[in-house]
């Protein structure tokens, strides 16, 4: 387990863990699902610094402070035409204008 989890953290890798076992999955299939389970809880927690992100971001940042993916995921939840080929300056245009 990596060093920064905290003791909750490895509770919950091992409770998923065993569930995971339980079900009847291969031993190293139930550690990635553990493993991942509690990374996307940290995440979620805000408890750990990630470069490219699946989220959108601290909500309490403004968006000239979030990354391109970010903005692109709040465009996505949008539903905002031609995201895909925008920057961040029209992503944040758009957003705003949504």
């Amino acid at each position: 387990m990596p060093r920064a989890w905290s003791k909750k953290d490895e509770r919950l890798f091992e409770h998923v863990k065993e569930s995971e076992l339980d079900r009847g999955l291969d031993p190293a299939r139930a550690e990635e699902i553990a493993g991942r389970t509690v990374n996307k809880q940290r995440r979620l927690e805000g408890r750990t610094p990630n470069k490219t992100t699946e989220g959108t971001g601290n909500p309490n940042r403004n968006y000239e402070e979030r990354t391109r993916d970010e903005l692109y995921n709040i465009a996505k939840q949008k539903d905002i035409p031609g995201r895909s080929k925008m920057g961040k300056q029209e992503l944040i245009e758009a957003i705003r204008e949504a």
